[in-house]
């Protein structure tokens, strides 16, 4: 599942600071001289240089090396030659962490940064430029091309901001150094299974697995697929015999649109996938938000809660009651259909869908 696009903004402002990526807990090292550091970003192409650890000689590196021989026939030579190269990244390891209580969430704020003109202007361009593999998207899985843009864009801004960690070294520090946090062992496990796709996909396509880059949390390419989600869902579609989320639009466009429709995107349900709602100021509709990311009520339902939709909503959907944070002013509210929770299989957000569905429709109307 792709990563918070507010958190992968933060990394581009870490990493902008000289050095900070470089910081590596829990002793302290020498900091590179300047010309030698320079060299290694550039032989690397990171953003960073990272520690050099002694990760084949971590008991709990070695037994998931002993896991990937039994169970994938790797060799243990191997895995150990491939891990005394991965480094550990400090900047992975914080950017990880949850942003700290701040001020509340802000919807408006949120959508003017995702479409803005800018990122409306690239998106014309990319979808002018890939009009053709768009639109055979479309019609081979039933998801709009404004959706697929949506999330390109709002992701990558197309493949301008896809990441300069080395997947191998941000899923290995994730794995095996994760942060102190309550659910710190079940994320561990998380990046371990990561890190498993990663050999996997690296060896399918004979790929040097170091020469993978993605954020800081192991995402990759346009789409911010993580390794598991390459191997489920990532598709050749122009069909030169490699999978290349990175350098490749077609493969990426038939990706998302593939990762949609096995995660419930229903090509019958036509947009506009969320209609404006107001609520009554008794609030028995307050049992209605946070039901999971599904759309399980009718019409009726949502009225006898205190929920009026506008004008026009399609009353033989169904539908999830959607909260947006305004911060200081008043909160929106949204009836959300099938097909909007679906793209929150890809961000579990409502701030992200909203936006993929605002950029998208944006695009589209910009295109001449």
């Amino acid at each position: 599942m792709p990563m918070n696009t507010i958190r992968r903004l933060a990394l581009l402002v870490l990493l902008a600071l000289p050095l900070l990526a470089t910081a590596a807990p829990p002793k302290k090292t020498h900091k590179a001289k300047p010309k030698a550091h320079a060299a290694a970003l550039k032989k690397s192409g990171t953003d960073y240089v990272g520690e050099a650890v002694n990760f084949p000689g971590w008991q709990s590196v070695a037994a998931f090396e002993d896991e990937m021989v039994a169970r994938h026939g790797f060799t243990r030579a191997e895995l150990d030659a491939l891990f005394a190269q991965v480094r550990l990244v400090d900047a992975a390891a914080q950017l990880i962490k949850p942003a700290p209580p701040g001020k509340p969430k802000n919807w408006q704020a949120y959508r003017a940064l995702m479409v803005s003109p800018s990122r409306i202007a690239a998106g014309v361009s990319f979808w002018n430029t890939h009009a053709a593999t768009l639109a055979r998207a479309e019609a081979e899985f039933g998801v709009p091309a404004e959706i697929i843009v949506g999330i390109l864009g709002v992701e990558t801004l197309y493949g301008q901001n896809t990441g300069r960690f080395r997947v191998m070294d941000a899923l290995t520090t994730l794995a095996f150094a994760y942060p102190e946090a309550p659910n710190r062992a079940a994320r561990m496990d998380f990046f371990r299974a990561e890190l498993e796709s990663t050999l996997l996909f690296a060896r399918q396509h004979q790929l040097d697995p170091l020469s993978l880059l993605g954020s800081y949390a192991g995402a990759v390419g346009l789409p911010q697929f993580m390794p598991g989600n390459i191997l489920r869902y990532a598709l050749d579609y122009d069909q030169d015999g490699q999978i290349d989320l990175r350098n490749s639009p077609a493969d990426a466009i038939g990706s998302v649109a593939r990762f949609l429709v096995a995660h419930g995107w229903q090509g019958a349900e036509a947009a506009p996938y969320v209609y404006a709602a107001q609520v009554s100021p008794a609030r028995q509709w307050e049992g209605l938000i946070g039901r999971g990311l599904v759309a399980e009520y009718a019409l009726a339902q949502l009225a006898e809660a205190g929920v009026t939709p506008a004008a026009g909503t399609p009353p033989a959907r169904l539908y999830g009651l959607v909260d947006l944070q305004n911060g200081a002013e008043p909160s929106e509210y949204w009836l959300a259909s099938h097909n909007f929770f679906a793209i929150t299989q890809y961000n579990r957000s409502y701030f992200y869908a909203m936006a993929v569905i605002a950029l998208g429709e944006a695009v589209r109307s910009a295109r001449p």
